[in-house]
């Protein structure tokens, strides 16, 4: 259950907040222009209305999909890397490469991660708010320590599975999520080489 759980949350949160991110612009952008056609009693109840938060937290939003949007890409191979050196490699140099590229990505990430914790916790013993919501500043910045150390989750679990399966996640960059196998284009299905190679059974670390 909590496997399963983890292996969507990023789809999940990104979702929501690209989802509601859309609805709020939506309705931001309406009341708007409505404001300046509309007349009478239904120009003063528009009026009425304070949407001045919308863009504030529209901002927030797209820093926290970014957040989790970097894990999912660490998760799903979505990253580009030039990899021509490491791809000429044997199957145990290059997988040794990817290995420690991987780690790097862990520790690196969990760095930030501790940083972004010790900066939250500092900020949640002032009184800092953000201009428009005044939301607590800490809660704006959560995203930092979360969302670095979600994407440093990723890495150790991608070169967990690479150590047993010597495979790499690869997102297929030509495919259209809805269109028919048979309705592809030829180029579209042609192999990266902005990833590493996978490694054989056996020549990983």
């Amino acid at each position: 259950m909590v496997n399963r759980f983890l292996d969507h949350l990023e789809e999940w949160l990104i979702t929501f907040l690209i989802g509601a991110a859309t609805v709020i612009i939506f309705f931001a952008v309406v009341h708007r222009y409505a404001t300046g056609f509309a007349s009478g009693g239904l120009q003063d109840a528009l009026l009425k209305l304070d949407f001045s938060w919308a863009q504030e937290l529209c901002i927030f939003m797209f820093v926290w999909m970014a957040k989790f949007g970097a894990a999912y890409g660490v998760r799903t191979g979505i990253h580009v890397g030039v990899d021509v050196m490491i791809n000429a490699l044997s199957d145990r140099k290059r997988g040794w490469f990817v290995i420690f590229g991987l780690l790097a990505g862990a520790l690196f990430t969990g760095i930030i991660g501790t940083f972004g914790a010790h900066f939250v916790w500092e900020l949640m013993h002032t009184d800092q708010v953000s201009a428009d919501l005044e939301l607590p500043k800490w809660l704006v910045y959560a995203c930092i320590p979360l969302g670095s150390y979600l994407m440093c989750y990723r890495f150790l679990q991608v070169a967990w599975n690479f150590h047993k399966t010597g495979h790499l996640p690869h997102a297929d960059h030509g495919h259209v999520e809805g269109l028919d196998k048979e309705a592809e284009v030829e180029w579209a299905t042609m192999p990266s080489d902005l990833h590493p190679q996978d490694v054989k059974p056996g020549s990983q670390p």
